[in-house]
């Protein structure tokens, strides 16, 4: 007899900033690129950086388990949210842009990763764990690269850095490609 699973999960992750609630996103497309238009939440008060970017990853599967064998359906994604996503017009650049739309290609290039590794694991009978283990060891790698990211970048002033992240991720994306 089998036995049809169905989940979805939702992760939001708030770069410098604090997730209220979950809203429709703007669903990464390599053919469209930020604007500063997409920005559209409001500026916390004290607010240090020029601008934030809202992005996270979602997933939901369905597993069919027949003889403890487990085929996988899937669908991860990531997300722009432009509500929870702000900017200071006075201190923003291109630049600056450039550099939050690399915030949201890094969740693009994580979704991709945790894409191919479901596509690479043989799942058990406790399938559901097994998946939101993935989905949790992937969002402290991609928290752990997003924070690397601005760290090395400083958040978008060292321009050399900035250049050579954007070849990074650009390389990478071609790589994990599917």
């Amino acid at each position: 007899m089998g036995k049809i699973i169905s989940i979805g999960c939702f992760l939001f992750l708030s770069f410098l900033g604090f997730a209220q609630e979950i809203e429709e996103g703007i669903l990464w497309n390599e053919g469209k690129r930020l604007s500063w238009s997409d920005f559209k939440g409001k500026v916390p008060p004290a607010a240090v950086p020029a601008a934030t970017t809202a992005s996270g990853i979602s997933y939901t599967y369905s597993a069919n388990l027949l003889h403890h064998e487990v085929k996988l359906d899937f669908e991860v994604n990531a997300y722009f949210y432009p509500n929870e996503s702000w900017h200071k017009p006075e201190q923003c650049t291109d630049n600056t842009l450039a550099h939050e739309q690399l915030h949201f290609d890094i969740a693009e290039l994580f979704a991709r990763k945790m894409r191919n590794r479901l596509r690479r694991t043989s799942f058990s009978d406790d399938v559901k764990a097994e998946v939101r283990r993935i989905y949790q060891d992937i969002l402290q790698e991609l928290k752990d690269f997003q924070d690397q990211y601005d760290w090395e970048t400083n958040f978008s002033r060292n321009l050399e850095k900035q250049l050579e992240w954007n070849q990074k991720i650009t390389e990478s994306l071609q790589e994990e490609r599917e």
